[in-house]
């Protein structure tokens, strides 16, 4: 199997981006950046300063399937403006792309909390790019949604980091849907979903990948 990995330098991508470069079960990962990977004999790593630039290219290899793992957050992309086309229009766009050229089946991951109606800009964003990926119609879609993320991030994010903390202390305590979800755990979920395939929207919930 050929997988199109959108956000191989985040936390969960990065997890994913190594299972899937051991496992036997896919024979080409094609990961997009800006930035180059290590290399790998199995990887194909399109370089581009804007994502976008590379979408008539990556088309190009046929990609089985596709697992989206972008996300930032506002204060690291500086604006509303700019969180909503890291989180919400690249999912979109290259969903689009790959429906058109075939591909069937498409893992995201959002965020427990997820909603349209939400008051937070976060969340309803989240919610929104759900509800645009349902609407393009792939065979088979896996939205997965955890709570906080544990794992080593390539930057600081004061806020999640005391978070984390404060949810590792109360965890004998609390319902699982609100403890921590290991990143290398949520990206097992991805991997797997996007090798089973199965037919119409699948839903990850965070109390499934503790």
């Amino acid at each position: 199997m050929k997988l199109l990995l959108l956000g191989a330098t985040g936390l969960v991508g990065r997890h994913v981006l190594t299972l899937a470069l051991s496992d036997s079960r896919f024979s080409e990962v094609v990961a997009p950046t800006r930035r180059p990977l290590e290399p790998n004999s199995k990887l194909v790593n399109p370089i581009a300063s804007r994502l976008e630039a590379l979408l008539p290219a990556l088309m190009s290899y046929h990609p089985d399937a596709v697992i989206c793992a972008l996300g930032t957050t506002q204060a690291k992309a500086g604006s509303k403006q700019a969180f909503r086309y890291v989180d919400h229009d690249l999912p979109i766009a290259f969903g689009k792309a790959a429906y058109a050229e075939g591909v069937e089946t498409y893992a995201v991951v959002t965020a427990m909390g997820a909603s349209i109606d939400s008051s937070s800009f976060y969340y309803r964003t989240k919610g929104e790019v759900e509800q645009g990926i349902q609407k393009i119609g792939f065979r088979s879609l896996t939205i997965c949604r955890p709570s906080l993320i544990g794992g080593e991030r390539n930057e600081t994010r004061r806020a999640e980091s005391a978070a984390l903390a404060l949810v590792r202390v109360l965890a004998p305590i609390l319902p699982k849907k609100f403890r921590v979800n290991p990143a290398q755990v949520i990206a097992a979920s991805l991997l797997d979903a996007a090798i089973a395939a199965k037919t119409g929207c699948q839903w990850i919930h965070a109390e499934e990948m503790n």
